[in-house]
């Protein structure tokens, strides 16, 4: 019953920007940490940036100071902000929650998007 609905991703230039979405629904109790990871052809797929749901964030070295994180707790609803993109960001991106279902719960189980695609051309 829970899903992540991701949107945002497309073609552009290198240089250029992209705003990726990702929301939550369904039934859920509390969302812990939340992310994106982005998988190329050929490669494993990495986390690019994390956020607490306290808002504390981190990112792999390779997108530090070009990319930026958030969230909107009341939507349930993480973002990711691309700006200067380059060719070898080319990926799917996948947005992950960690999320609790009930109160009482006491582990969490990590939910996916269904991945957007984001093209970088020079």
């Amino acid at each position: 019953q829970v899903q992540l609905v991701e949107s945002g991703g497309g073609l552009v230039q290198a240089g250029g920007s992209l705003r990726l979405s990702c929301a939550a629904s369904g039934s859920i109790f509390r969302i812990n940490d939340m992310g994106w990871y982005r998988q190329a052809p050929g490669k494993q797929r990495e986390l690019v940036a994390g956020i607490t749901s306290g808002g504390s964030t981190n990112y792999a070295d390779s997108v530090r100071g070009r990319f930026t994180i958030s969230r909107d707790n009341d939507k349930n609803t993480v973002y990711l902000q691309m700006n200067s993109l380059k060719p070898e960001d080319t990926a799917a991106y996948y947005c992950n929650a960690e999320i609790i279902l009930r109160p009482t719960d006491y582990i969490a189980y990590n939910y996916w998007g269904q991945g957007t695609q984001v093209t970088v051309y020079s």
